[in-house]
């Protein structure tokens, strides 16, 4: 996680738990960094003008003025009855975080009772999955939208590992899987890449030439493809 995507992280998860104070330490386990670096990023939130202020004690820490930093945004119950649902079923995937961080968000900008009712009904909604303890690691995202040649080490069906350098084109999921889909350097043509195979991740600073998928390159056997984003 970048500097930037941290910022913004301490300050959901100081509004996501407020009026209740945080500690330094517990946020730094939070963003996996040390006290110091989390005290110098509060530091430069407060210095930006967000009201952000630390409580003394045992149970002290720090806290932030959740009315004074939430946007305008508002959802029926319904509709975010809709919203953590859907963000409920990627708790598996690669973006698993951002939809925790999500969810905290809908909740937040809705009143106690209708929040509290909300959290209530999504509650009796579940998910039938299957017993795997392997999760998609969440570089899998930051591969998907940096617009960066990535370098994958990968573990086929077979168990044979291999590094690849790839061009990152888009994502499929089927059934609870989710595969990259990306322009392999090594075999010259486009692959994809499951993600719960895949034993690190690191995205690069080369830029790789702009490519278009094209549907006939993915040799579906079956299914119809359906993008997130209505057309």
């Amino acid at each position: 996680m970048n500097r930037t995507d941290r910022l913004y992280g301490l300050v959901e998860e100081l509004r996501a738990v407020s009026p209740r104070p945080r500690s330094a330490r517990r946020l730094a386990e939070r963003f996996g960094v040390s006290v110091r670096t989390i005290e110098r990023d509060l530091a430069a939130l407060q210095q930006s003008g967000l009201p952000i202020w630390a409580e003394p004690g045992r149970t002290g820490g720090y806290v932030i003025d959740a009315s004074a930093t939430l946007g305008p945004a508002g959802f029926t119950l319904d509709e975010a009855l809709a919203v953590l649902i859907g963000l409920g079923a990627l708790r598996r995937s690669p973006f698993r975080q951002s939809a925790q961080t999500a969810a905290r968000k809908v909740l937040a900008v809705m009143s106690d009772r209708d929040a509290a009712r909300a959290s209530a009904f999504a509650s009796r909604v579940h998910f039938l999955e299957i017993e795997e303890d392997t999760l998609v690691p969440v570089e899998f995202a930051e591969a998907l939208r940096a617009d960066r040649v990535v370098q994958l080490r990968y573990q086929d069906a077979g168990g044979a590992e291999s590094s690849r350098d790839v061009e990152p084109l888009g994502s499929i999921e089927n059934e609870g899987r989710w595969y990259l889909i990306a322009w392999c350097r090594l075999r010259q043509g486009v692959r994809a890449f499951r993600g719960d195979r895949m034993l690190s991740v690191r995205v690069t600073d080369e830029r790789p030439p702009t490519r278009k998928l094209h549907a006939e390159d993915l040799a579906i056997q079956y299914g119809q493809l359906r993008s997130v984003v209505d057309d």
